[in-house]
């Protein structure tokens, strides 16, 4: 019995849709970007003030301070580092959880010092969830495309 010609199709769609879907999305779930951020610390502010990442990247934060010892704390992380004017400081870490993060100087720098905060906002990672709907749409496609072609076998012509 020889293979349908159709059926073949339908496959073939199957497995392009299959492989591109592979081809545009991370290995992982969690598989993101290396992502270097600079903050400049100077008495009682950090700036930026909110930095955006995507979850699963690997996030450096590097910190620099221009006027005293600064310190970054990272909430939900548990993180720290100190920096000193001339002697900057790293954070890295992966962005493992979404959400907002408070991060604060974590070093005595004067009367303002508990109102130095800043914020890590970690987003979904979207070139993930792109694939994965680029993904669904092409496969939905094919199988409404095929559907209807192999349903009008046997019937007369529109």
């Amino acid at each position: 019995m020889a293979p349908n010609p159709s059926h073949l199709a339908f496959v073939g769609t199957l497995v392009l849709a299959l492989a591109l879907g592979a081809l545009a999305a991370p290995a992982g779930a969690e598989d993101g970007s290396d992502r270097v951020v600079h903050i400049t610390a100077r008495s009682f502010a950090f700036d930026p003030e909110i930095v955006r990442v995507n979850r699963g990247d690997r996030v450096v934060i590097e910190l620099e301070s221009v006027d005293a010892t600064h310190g970054i704390f990272l909430d939900g992380y548990e993180l720290s580092a100190k920096a000193e004017p001339g002697h900057p400081a790293q954070l890295v870490f992966a962005a493992d959880k979404t959400g907002s993060f408070r991060f604060r100087c974590s070093v005595a720098c004067g009367n303002l010092h508990p109102f130095m905060i800043g914020q890590l906002k970690v987003g979904r990672n979207l070139p993930l969830q792109r694939a994965l709907v680029a993904l669904a749409v092409v496969t939905v496609g094919a199988v409404w495309f095929y559907g209807t072609r192999s349903g009008r076998k046997g019937r007369a012509p529109d």
